[in-house]
């Protein structure tokens, strides 16, 4: 199958771009292999396919976390760019406000503008009264709000984010997607790997599928209708017949 890697205009200034020949956890046992896409400032992408299609290994490939890759992977802008994972990681001792103080002293933020952003995001996840809690007596949805509060913090050039919906309630996917767009026209650019297709369906303007660590299709709604063959077909229906 022939995939179109181009995203329209030349003139467009990216966020990230991915180049990938092979990649996996040693030579020879390639994960994934052939996989190039770009991401825009400012535009949303997502990365989608089945269990074990190679999703967390090209992000872990982005994050140099794999230790056999065959590719380029260039940051645009400053090359800032911040990760929120899909299983909350943090530390037992530390409380909700140290762990953000903690990034932002890795940032290299000054204690004032600290402050302000980290307090703002408290107000904004609705975690103002979770400041001084420890992780262990938090729920699973107020866990990944602190990791979406940490990766928001820096304001960088581009979002990694792994399945930012789970665990989250109604009201704080609102408060994130918000959140993500004003980021997005400030012209951060966004790689998403979510399940959710409804909401991918909504929110993304390309998707990158993939299937058996190659890339089954790519492009916005319209092109991966074309590619499918379902002309009137929403992302779920796509999805499905793109990547039996």
């Amino acid at each position: 199958m022939e995939v179109s890697t181009e995203h329209e205009p030349n003139e467009r200034t990216y966020a990230l771009e991915v180049s990938l020949d092979e990649a996996g956890y040693s030579p020879g046992d390639a994960c994934v292999r052939g996989i190039s896409f770009k991401v825009a400032s400012g535009e949303l992408v997502g990365l989608i396919g089945p269990n074990g299609a190679g999703k967390s290994t090209t992000i872990k490939a982005l994050l140099k976390l794999v230790p056999h890759v065959k590719g380029e992977i260039k940051f645009g802008g400053s090359g800032t760019y911040a990760y929120v994972p899909e299983q909350p990681l943090y530390y037992d001792t530390l409380t909700l406000w140290e762990h953000l103080s903690l990034a932002g002293a890795a940032y290299g933020m000054d204690e004032p503008d600290f402050e302000r952003h980290a307090n703002e995001l408290l107000a904004r996840f609705r975690m103002t009264d979770a400041r001084d809690k420890l992780p262990g007596g938090m729920s699973k949805g107020m866990k990944q709000k602190m990791m979406l509060m940490i990766g928001f913090l820096l304001k960088p050039d581009v979002y990694i984010v792994d399945e930012p919906f789970i665990g989250l309630d109604p009201r704080a996917t609102r408060d994130f997607l918000r959140l993500l767009e004003e980021e997005r026209k400030r012209g951060a650019g966004v790689l998403m790997c979510t399940h959710v297709l409804d909401t991918a369906e909504k929110i993304c303007d390309y998707f990158v599928l993939l299937s058996g660590g190659e890339t089954a299709a790519q492009g916005n709604l319209a092109q991966i209708r074309e590619t499918s063959g379902l002309a009137e077909g929403d992302l779920f229906d796509c999805f499905e017949a793109l990547t039996v």
